[in-house]
């Protein structure tokens, strides 16, 4: 009984230092493979939440005004709720991902009281969020099981505050290449280009909100080749990165 002991926790720590060796669009992806969405969750397209199909070739944000609003001292106050599932050491982790955004922007994550637009941090079907506010209690899911790291947790709030990953940027077809036919068929809307505002900052291959190479590959062959040089490193950012921080900067602050 004691060898089954040792052996069920030697597994369960090589489990864990595998998933902590993960970037955050393998964890990401790893965590939302092969996920049966629940009734009354929404179209999920990778880790982005969406009303309907055809919003897949438009940035939700271009229909309504999708910002978090400015409050008279210059602050930004986001409002939130973490479910009480999460352990003690989650919502350690959970709450100083959100406590981040404040060392280095106006953001400001508040503990809900009575506030009417709120993110609603669960753990739901995967990683995921909405691109930016969407009003009333609007759901965040990081899910127990593969999503609770301090990256994951920026990666997810950039979404609702309004960030699109990195290679859908509206110039990223001078910086990486699409090599579609790596794709798994049926996933290919993951690399649509969006229409971005990408606050005069420069592509950025330490975003983040970059996908790996291999992000949805059918046969363990890259899917993004960075351009001009294929050896560039991306998708492997344990936090925000510097370009990151003056997007938010620029946008919010």
């Amino acid at each position: 009984m004691k060898c089954i002991l040792v052996l069920v926790v030697l597994v369960a720590v090589s489990v864990w230092a595998e998933e902590e060796a993960l970037s955050t669009s393998d964890r990401i992806e790893r965590a939302n493979r092969d996920i049966v969405r629940s009734p009354g969750q929404p179209i999920i397209e990778d880790d982005v939440a969406l009303d309907s199909e055809a919003e897949r070739n438009a940035d939700p944000c271009t229909q309504y005004s999708c910002m978090w609003p400015k409050s008279n001292d210059g602050k930004v106050y986001v409002a939130y709720t973490i479910s009480s599932e999460y352990s003690s050491r989650e919502r350690s982790i959970i709450e100083r991902g959100l406590e981040s955004f404040q060392d280095f922007s106006c953001l400001r994550f508040v503990r809900r009281t009575s506030e009417i637009d709120y993110l609603k941090i669960q753990s739901l079907d995967g990683c995921w969020s909405w691109i930016g506010r969407r009003g009333n209690a609007q759901d965040l899911s990081l899910r127990r099981s593969g999503c609770v790291y301090h990256d994951t947790v920026q990666h997810e709030v950039l979404h609702a505050l309004g960030f699109h990953h990195e290679q859908k940027r509206s110039d990223r077809d001078e910086y990486i290449r699409i090599v579609f036919e790596n794709v798994i068929p049926g996933k290919e809307h993951n690399f649509d280009k969006v229409n971005t505002l990408n606050q005069g900052t420069t592509y950025d291959y330490g975003s983040v909100m970059h996908y790996t190479k291999y992000a949805f590959s059918k046969n363990n062959q890259p899917t993004l080749v960075g351009i001009p040089d294929p050896n560039v490193e991306f998708g492997t950012a344990p936090e925000m990165s510097e370009k990151d921080i003056i997007r938010l900067n620029r946008l919010y602050c």
